[in-house]
């Protein structure tokens, strides 16, 4: 696999310049400094236009010229000072002196994820910003952080999925060192870190893609317009592309997973398909270094062949976001999900999500028009990242609500215990422990007014499905953006203090209970009570212990008899316990701590309480 973009070697002092461009007569390589001129570049095999310079110090800006024409970004460009239409600048990687030698990473069942957005999770929307929050976010129990695509992007705002530089971190955000100190930062305190790419599609302005080689093709067509070349004439440079980007972020920048977006619009009909091609350079640098690195994906295919081995005719990742339990707990706790999610709605979906995984297992499906997927029965929980909020479905919202914003406390304390008691890695999007009530919108900062006249009226379409009265507010208005940052000084007041609290309590379980340690499907049972609430039932590997999970999702109480093949059991917690309610009670309200096998427990109106039984008389 060849190497591409400029390749500075401190060792040497010099800096290798390639480009891919097949279907290129010729290519000249634009250099600003120290003294302005253009070199002609020798093409060599498979289209690779190559050349090695003495003296090229890093920080030495360029360009590339195709065929005598214009002059053009480097499209493996690892940063861009002055944006999407600037020239490109040489990185010495090896700069950095990375502390991190030690870090070896976590295991994958063991993450509790959290999403967020670099520019708006600190005023400055920095890299560096972040780090003095990493300890907060320890505190609560948080060990990897997701991030929302870095790649560069038009301006200084956007969501990420712009992107139109792969290889270069956004400029505004750090460039390249902000990155790893932020790496670095987080693998000193215990805390993996996750990028978003975008392999998918790239952003329209500052994509000169088309200008150095067949990268798209006509063959099939996305959400976002051509469909990116993985199968077709001249693939193999677009393979090589976005494989070695995989393991740039890997090596380059000492990530441990990366989130691939939508990959469902990923087409390679070739015999060995870009997942397997990909596989096998990962587990070559995997051996390398003596690392695991993760590939987590978001498919809408709600196909098992995701997460299965490419040797089997899978695609190879660690997990894949489950959307159906997303879908079906949300439309419970809010019922005007239902308007949003008209395929759910009925509490044999959630306790299929949390048994199965894929509720739409090959069913009719409305929203589809078909049917829809196959079977996850058998599938290791840690082999789905679930969730109650992230960008998608705050921000595609036309009111960029939270979670918060449409339950009461009640049902935000009931979401965060459904996912962090089930058998899935859980993941929770910036300010969702605490309950920020930021909206979070879409936002860009576009230079070219049509084009931000395009996505204005793409949202108002986008919108017009789900019927909503109100118009989103503009993409590109810089207080769409300022809107969209959290306060993270709620957290430490009043009821925003006591949900933190309520997921650190749920994490420290997590960690703690082996029932809530297996990751074995077959042996999560869920018990339905009527349409109002259900028994979550967690087994132990070694089957000794047991936890009960009994969530109320109704505004009425529920009677629940608890099963006779067991002693006593011990509560461990009750979300109705005066330090989690947001007005405690003024009665002294007693709890019982001890429910005999037999007894009738009154559930409580909108509630989750935790009962655990352990055999032999063991104790907690």
């Amino acid at each position: 696999m060849k190497t591409i973009g400029a390749c500075f070697s401190a060792d040497t002092h010099q800096c290798t310049f390639t480009v891919w461009a097949p279907e290129k007569k010729k290519m000249a390589l634009h250099l600003l400094a120290p003294v302005e001129q253009q070199l002609d570049m020798p093409k060599g095999e498979m289209g690779y236009f190559s050349l090695t310079l003495d003296d090229i110090p890093p920080g030495t800006r360029y360009y590339f010229a195709p065929d005598e024409a214009e002059k053009y970004p480097d499209p493996a460009s690892h940063y861009q000072p002055e944006g999407v239409h600037g020239p490109s600048e040489v990185v010495d990687h090896a700069v950095y002196a990375w502390q991190d030698k030690d870090w070896r990473g976590l295991p994958f069942k063991d993450l509790i994820m959290y999403e967020l957005h670099i520019g708006t999770f600190t005023e400055e929307g920095t890299c560096e910003a972040i780090i003095p929050y990493l300890d907060d976010l320890v505190a609560t129990g948080i060990n990897a952080l997701e991030l929302m695509p870095v790649a560069q992007f038009p301006g200084s705002r956007n969501w990420g999925y712009d992107g139109v530089y792969p290889y270069a971190v956004q400029n505004s955000y750090g460039g390249p060192e902000g990155l790893k100190k932020l790496v670095d930062a987080c693998h000193a305190r215990g805390i993996a870190v996750f990028l978003d790419v975008v392999y998918n599609h790239l952003g329209p302005e500052g994509n000169y893609f088309g200008q150095y080689g067949p990268y798209f093709t006509e063959k099939y067509a996305t959400p976002w317009g051509t469909a990116i070349n993985f199968d077709g004439d001249w693939s193999d440079g677009v393979r090589d592309y976005f494989a070695l980007n995989v393991i740039h972020w890997f090596e380059t920048y000492h990530l441990d997973g990366l989130r691939l977006d939508a990959v469902h619009t990923i087409y390679d009909t070739g015999a060995v398909s870009f997942w397997e091609f990909l596989h096998h350079k990962i587990r070559s640098l995997q051996q390398r270094v003596g690392r695991t690195f993760y590939l987590i994906a978001e498919s809408d295919l709600n196909s098992p062949r995701v997460v299965k081995s490419p040797e089997v005719g899978g695609m190879g990742f660690e997990a894949q976001w489950l959307d159906d339990f997303h879908h079906s707990l949300y439309v419970l706790l809010d019922p005007a999900g239902r308007e949003r999610y008209a395929d759910f709605g009925h509490l044999e979906q959630l306790a299929k999500a949390y048994t199965d995984g894929f509720v739409h297992s090959g069913e009719y499906v409305k929203f589809r028009k078909r049917k829809h997927g196959a079977s996850s029965v058998g599938i290791p929980g840690d082999q789905f990242v679930v969730f109650n909020q992230n960008h998608d479905q705050i921000g595609n919202r036309v009111g960029g609500e939270r979670l918060c914003m449409l339950v009461d406390f009640e049902r935000q304390k009931l979401a965060a215990a459904a996912i962090l008691l089930s058998p899935y890695v859980p993941m929770l999007f910036m300010g969702e422990e605490y309950g920020d009530q930021s909206p979070f919108f879409y936002f860009v900062s576009h230079s070219e007014p049509a084009l931000i006249e395009a996505v204005r009226e793409g949202r108002k379409k986008e919108f017009e499905s789900y019927q909503w009265d109100t118009e989103p507010p503009s993409p590109d208005d810089e207080d769409t953006f300022r809107r969209s940052r959290i306060d993270w000084q709620k957290r430490g007041h009043g009821k925003h203090q006591k949900l933190l609290r309520w997921h650190q309590t749920l994490i420290s379980l997590r960690r703690t209970e082996p029932a809530l340690q297996n990751v074995c499907k077959n042996e999560v049972r869920v018990h339905i009570l009527g349409q109002r609430g259900f028994v979550l039932h967690r087994i132990s590997e070694n089957e000794e212990e047991h936890l009960l999970c009994l969530f109320n999702l109704s505004d009425e109480g529920i009677p629940y008899t608890f099963p006779s093949w067991t002693g006593t059991w011990k509560k461990i917690l009750d979300s109705k316990e005066p330090e989690w309610v947001e007005s405690p009670p003024q009665d002294g309200q007693a709890y019982a701590t001890e429910i005999s096998s037999e007894s009738t427990l009154e559930l409580a109106p909108a509630s989750v309480v935790v009962f655990k039984f352990q055999r032999d008389g063991g104790t907690s």
